[in-house]
C-alpha cells in the first residue's frame, strides 16, 4: 500500500491504473477508523480492479462551536487497518494541499441539505459537498462509497455529482452496528461507560416508531413518543426524529407505499448521536 499527500501524486498513482483500462473506487473518510469503514473498503473491493481511501480531517465541515481540534487523529493505525482490508492507495493530504492560501470556492447543495443536520449544523453541508467534489476531481474514481449512517450526508453527495454531472457511482452501505445496535461511529469513544450504555437507545426507538409507522400508527405520535422514550433513556436533547422521503429527503413527498426514512439526532453528554432506519410507509 502506497500514501500519498499530493493531489499530482495521487493523479500520477491512478493515471497508471487508468492505462491499464482498470477501474478505482474510492473511500473518502476522516480517519479514526473503526468497523464500518472496514466495510466500506469490503463493498468497495467488490466494485472496482483497485481501491483509493482517502484520510483528511476537513475543517470546512465543522462549525465554530464543534470539536475539530478534539477530533480523533490516528493515522498509524488507520493506515494499518486499510493496509489489512486491501486499500492500495491512501490520499492523506494536509489543509494546505486541499484548500491552498486564495482559495475562495464553495459547492452548496440545497434540496436534500436542508433541514436536519443542515438546520442544526449551518454550513456543515456546504463543506461536506465542496470537499467530496475535490476528492471526487482529484480521483475521478468510477465508484464511491459512503456509509447509510450518515444518510442525509449520501443523499447531499449524490444530489451534488448528479447536478455537477460528475461522472461516478455513489454507492451506499448499510449501517454497520455493534452488539446492542449502536451505530458504529468515530463519536462513539466520547461517551463515558453510563453513556454507552444509554446510546443503543436511539436505534432501539428509531424502530419501534418505524414498526408502529408501518403499522398505519399517525406519524406525529409515533416520532413524539420516540423522542421522549429517547429522553427518557438519558439523553439531554433530541434535535430531531423526522420521516422523509427515502431518495429525496423531502418531507413533503412522502407517500403511503413509497420508501421512507425516519432519521434522528440526539445529544447524550457532550456528544451528538444520529441514526436512521428505513421503512416504507
Amino acid at each position: 500500500m502506497k500514501t500519498v499527500r499530493t493531489v499530482a501524486a495521487l493523479r500520477a498513482a491512478v493515471q497508471q491504473w487508468r492505462e491499464a483500462r482498470s477501474s478505482v473506487a474510492l473511500v473518502p473518510t476522516m480517519g479514526a477508523l473503526h468497523a464500518a469503514h472496514a466495510a466500506l473498503v469490503d463493498d468497495a473491493r467488490t466494485r472496482a480492479d483497485h481501491v483509493v481511501a482517502s484520510i483528511f480531517v476537513n475543517p470546512r465541515q465543522f462549525g465554530d462551536d464543534e470539536d475539530l481540534a478534539e477530533y480523533p487523529r490516528t493515522e498509524e493505525a488507520d493506515l494499518r487497518q486499510l493496509r489489512e482490508g486491501g486499500v492500495e492507495l491512501v490520499f492523506a493530504p494536509p489543509v494546505d494541499e486541499m484548500y491552498p492560501d486564495g482559495a475562495a470556492t464553495s459547492v452548496v447543495v440545497t434540496g436534500p441539505a436542508e433541514g436536519l443536520c443542515g438546520a442544526a449544523r449551518p454550513g456543515h453541508f456546504v463543506g461536506v459537498a465542496t470537499v467530496v467534489t475535490k476528492l471526487f476531481l482529484q480521483c475521478l474514481p468510477d465508484v464511491a462509497v459512503f456509509g447509510e449512517k450518515d444518510y442525509q450526508q449520501l443523499k447531499v453527495i449524490e444530489r451534488m455529482a448528479r447536478d455537477l454531472d460528475i461522472p461516478v457511482e455513489v454507492v451506499g452501505v448499510p449501517t454497520v452496528r455493534e452488539v446492542d445496535g449502536l451505530a458504529c461511529s468515530s463519536r462513539n469513544g466520547y461517551l463515558d461507560p453510563d453513556e454507552r450504555a444509554s446510546a443503543p437507545a436511539l436505534y432501539r426507538e428509531l424502530q419501534t416508531a418505524a414498526r408502529r409507522i408501518t403499522d398505519g400508527s399517525d406519524v406525529l405520535a409515533a416520532v413524539t413518543d420516540a423522542s421522549q422514550a429517547i429522553l427518557r433513556a438519558g439523553f439531554q436533547e433530541v434535535e430531531y426524529v423526522e420521516l422523509r422521503r427515502a431518495d429525496t429527503l423531502d418531507p413533503a413527498l412522502v407517500r403511503k407505499g413509497t420508501p421512507a426514512r425516519l432519521l434522528a439526532a440526539a445529544q447524550l453528554g457532550t456528544t451528538r448521536l444520529i441514526d436512521n432506519v428505513g421503512l416504507i410507509f
